[in-house]
């Protein structure tokens, strides 16, 4: 056994929850779940806050993990510590998260133990956590009641909040009506790394409090000067990150409204890089267009389309559920690219300060999921092309 650093109760915090809060820490050690139900605890190993193994009865691997979701009773622990396990996950750490909670509310997972699920309209699309904003970085404090816009789509401002308290749905606005999309909470930002970076930034969503939220405003002047000082290739890799997150939001509506275009986004495009091959380069665009394309068993998706200065393929600090083992990439005719030493940009992550590192984990963690969100728009699609024929 290692050193505990985080136990408590699973009917205080789910599993979801706590693989969110491990992973948002970075944390290296192993979570072990325990039940009066079973005979030997689950376990779930982590590397730098991502998922790499799991076992539970006589599972491991991901279905391990899937399989202690079902465990709604029960203590757990996270130890930091040392373990010799092969890395058999390659999957994002939200989209195990979705999963496994789709999974219990399908029936798909059987429950341990005399417990009951509730179905809620929200299970596949679970509260969005991080960890507890540094306070230093709070200028102010703003209170909002249910229903109250915090931002609008189409407008403009530069400013950065961190939720305190409470929980905010991101909405995007449709021919159909308004279009709730992610749903966040403490420790979550809303605004991202464009706000502070250029003058008049427009929101491309709006943020609605579900409930009572109360926010920190963050001091974006520290934000920004922290940010400028670092490396032109890591504010250029940091920018491309939003510009994906910002052009994801856009093609989720997309998705929804059947208008992706799909077929002929992809005319004349090579398949590049294919979803799920072991390629650990990174790639900056110098030339031409790429699409990000996430494979399902019901179609397609286009999660985003991406231009010189972008950057494409693994990346060994961020796990935002995209190439190369989640998404396909399709690049045009004239497409060039060069090499990126990753390693650089991975030792200034490591030497930022929590709140700015936190936010870019945060940028990660929102592409993964709504990307998860066009996922479940197209499967809905597909069924209902289906049960027309």
């Amino acid at each position: 056994m290692g050193n505990i650093v985080l136990n408590g109760s699973l009917k205080f915090l789910s599993l979801g929850d706590v693989l969110q809060l491990i992973g948002s820490s970075g944390g290296s050690g192993v979570l072990r779940l325990m039940s009066k139900y079973s005979q030997t605890p689950g376990e779930v190993f982590f590397t730098k806050g991502n998922i790499i193994n799991a076992s539970a009865s006589d599972k491991t691997g991901l279905d391990a993990v899937y399989l202690l979701f079902g465990w709604a009773e029960g203590d757990f622990e996270f130890s930091l510590e040392n373990f010799n396990v092969p890395k058999v996950i390659t999957s994002n750490r939200m989209e195990i998260i979705l999963d496994g909670l789709r999974m219990v509310d399908d029936g798909e997972t059987p429950k341990l133990g005399p417990v009951s699920f509730e179905k809620k309209e929200s299970s596949t699309i679970p509260v969005i956590k991080g960890p507890l904003i540094d306070y230093m970085y709070v200028a102010d404090e703003e209170e909002f009641r249910d229903g109250q816009f915090i931002i609008q789509e189409k407008r403009h401002g530069n400013w950065i909040w961190s939720i305190m308290e409470g929980v905010v749905d991101i909405v995007k606005e449709t021919p159909q009506g308004p279009l709730t999309i992610l749903r966040i909470g403490e420790g979550s930002f809303i605004g991202g790394i464009s706000a502070f970076m250029f003058q008049g930034s427009v929101r491309n969503a709006t943020a609605v409090a579900v409930g009572k939220v109360q926010l920190g405003i963050l001091n974006t002047q520290r934000l920004s000067e922290e940010f400028l000082s670092q490396s032109r290739d890591f504010k250029d890799f940091a920018i491309s990150m939003d510009r994906r997150r910002r052009d994801l939001t856009n093609k989720v509506v997309d998705v929804y409204l059947k208008r992706d275009n799909l077929k002929e986004r992809l005319a004349s495009k090579k398949h590049t890089i294919k979803q799920g091959q072991k390629d650990e380069t990174l790639y900056r665009i110098t030339q031409g267009e790429a699409a990000i394309v996430r494979k399902i068993p019901e179609g397609y998706v286009l999660a985003a389309m991406l231009g010189p200065g972008d950057f494409i393929g693994h990346i060994s600090f961020l796990d935002m559920g995209h190439e190369p083992y989640s998404a396909s990439v399709f690049t045009s005719e004239d497409f060039q690219s060069d090499k990126v030493n990753q390693e650089n940009l991975r030792k200034e992550y490591d030497g930022l300060a929590s709140t700015l590192r936190n936010l870019i984990e945060s940028v990660a963690t929102t592409i993964s999921v709504t990307t998860r969100v066009s996922c479940e728009f197209q499967r809905k699609n597909a069924k209902e092309a289906k049960q027309k024929k």
